[in-house]
């Protein structure tokens, strides 16, 4: 039979395990771009039920849970590694039915960037946020050579064309009501007379029902300017 003292005797060892299961934070690498130049961006979505903490240094998060359930990543992209000589910075909450601030500045932080989220109610909530900064040095992290892009050191015009791309199809997709959006891969039409297409497969979520796409841009290289966008599901 089991008396009241094992009773009590269970519960504080619960609460001794609940903040010892919280204290592992969940690491995670950016996907990263390589399209700087100067400026630099994360965007950043985490599904929350309760507190948590983000924290951000060079292309690696750790995501702590401070209470409720154990949060997860949603999302990490970046176009470079948040460096840590940071000059201007900006922080921009998009979504999530609680608040998200900025707790720590990287600026007075050595490079690493802090995000408190507090979820008011019960049931998990997905936010998202933004961080944008620029180097103090007057680039952005140097960016390694990607092999097989055109355009310079790092690819950047080919880079940006990318990215122009994965963020039209983004937003076509969470316009039909795809969220959670990934890209498999993004590559150059190497067609005769396709040159400024870029053609990919991406997939989504609409509840829990994952879905996958194929999808091709016709993008203005130099500029990263997306002139047209076809999305078909496959």
């Amino acid at each position: 039979m089991i008396t009241p003292k094992q009773i009590l005797l269970s519960t504080a060892i619960a609460a001794l395990l609940v903040p010892a299961l919280h204290a592992n934070p969940i690491l995670r690498r950016a996907k990263i771009t390589f399209d700087g130049h100067g400026s630099g961006k994360c965007s950043i979505e985490v599904n929350v039920d309760g507190s948590a903490e983000v924290e951000i240094s060079g292309d690696t998060g750790w995501l702590k849970t401070l209470s409720g359930r154990t949060a997860v990543w949603r999302r990490f992209h970046c176009n470079q590694p948040l460096p840590r000589d940071v000059g201007d910075f900006r922080f921009a909450a998009i979504e999530g039915r609680g608040a998200a601030r900025l707790v720590r500045d990287p600026r007075r932080n050595g490079g690493r960037a802090v995000v408190r989220i507090d979820d008011p109610k019960s049931g998990p909530e997905d936010y998202a946020f933004v961080l944008h900064w620029t180097s103090s040095r007057g680039n952005g992290w140097p960016p390694p050579p990607q092999p097989g892009y055109p355009g310079g050191p790092g690819g950047f015009p080919m880079a940006r064309a990318i990215r122009s791309c994965q963020e039209q199809v983004t937003s076509r997709l969470n316009g039909d009501g795809y969220r959670h959006v990934s890209f498999e891969r993004t590559i150059p039409d190497d067609r005769p007379g396709r040159n400024n297409t870029l053609i990919g497969t991406a997939s989504g979520k609409q509840g829990f029902v994952a879905s996958r796409f194929s999808f091709s841009c016709y993008v203005e290289i130099p500029s990263g300017l997306v002139r047209s966008v076809d999305v078909r599901r496959r």
